[in-house]
């Protein structure tokens, strides 16, 4: 429906105005969503919401070579221990080891004898009181087997010492015992030191033994690092322990036949440097001695 203004024009009716009106609006929506949906498309209104960030994993670094080395089981390359010195201490200085009188079975020799250390693996032997009505010198020596009075010596034995001629008044004097154990010295023996037969008696004659005393060593054991001690037989080391010191421990082994110093050392628990510091006499060239069947070993360092 319409009517006329009073200008001469149609005026539209309400209900077509109001039906522009909502076009225009529904317009004006359309773009105004348009607009804001093209600024979210190029960088306007809201951000988007940013992805989860990756932590970048470094890469490793060197370990310095001392380090690693450090981390590492190292297996140290083995070394030979050095066999340490035998030692053996000597008794002490002024220590007496045997002491006695001497008589001649005639009563025409008389002295006393002292035995001491000097501290230096040597003795000396101090003769006081010596008297003698015999025409010729007088001597005396340590022997290992006893002679009997009468006899000729054919060996002067350790520790040679003049004592004198015919004496009117008691002399002493001191000799060197130049072994460091004398104690397998069995006899002090006392002998014609006659320069020949010629003017005197048969039984005064040069070396004719004329008293014989037997000797009572006390010398101390000494004290030393080398210590064997018997394994039991075993291949190349067969033999037998002959003897035993006071203490057990063995003293002498016979050989067998096949036996090595290196298993004679093994068997008795010491370096074969130390079997051959025992036995400095053994056949053969430095560090290559070898060993004959039947003979004796000494495992003694006393003994020495």
């Amino acid at each position: 429906m319409s009517f006329r203004t009073n200008h001469g024009r149609r005026r539209p009716s309400d209900h077509s105005a109001r039906t522009r009106r909502g076009w225009a609006s529904l317009v004006a929506a359309v773009a105004v969503a348009s607009l804001l949906t093209g600024c979210a498309l190029f960088g306007g209104g809201a951000k988007p919401t940013a992805s989860p960030t990756h932590t970048k994993t470094p890469k490793p670094t060197s370990t310095p070579l001392g380090q690693s080395r450090s981390l590492a089981t190292v297996t140290p390359v083995p070394t030979s221990t050095p066999v340490p010195a035998p030692t053996l201490t000597p008794v002490p200085q002024g220590t007496v080891v045997a002491e006695g009188n001497v008589a001649s079975p005639l009563g025409s020799i008389h002295f006393h004898y002292r035995i001491f250390s000097n501290g230096n693996n040597t003795y000396s032997a101090q003769y006081t009181s010596f008297t003698s009505t015999v025409p010729v010198p007088v001597s005396v020596t340590l022997i290992e087997v006893a002679p009997s009075v009468g006899d000729g010596l054919t060996y002067h034995g350790v520790g040679d010492h003049l004592l004198g001629g015919p004496t009117s008044a008691a002399q002493s004097s001191t000799g060197l015992i130049a072994d460091s154990q004398p104690s397998y010295l069995a006899a002090l023996v006392t002998y014609s030191s006659a320069a020949s037969f010629d003017g005197v008696p048969q039984e005064l004659g040069p070396d004719k033994v004329l008293a014989v005393n037997t000797v009572h060593w006390s010398v101390p054991v000494r004290q030393s690092n080398v210590h064997p001690v018997d394994g039991g037989t075993r291949t190349n080391a067969a033999g037998t322990v002959t003897a035993k010191t006071a203490s057990g421990a063995p003293k002498s082994y016979e050989v067998a036949q096949g036996d090595t110093t290196t298993a004679v050392a093994d068997r008795f628990g010491i370096p074969v440097e130390w079997l051959l510091w025992l036995n400095p006499d053994l056949p053969g060239g430095a560090g290559n001695q070898f060993l004959y069947a039947s003979t004796k070993l000494n495992l003694d360092p006393d003994s020495l």
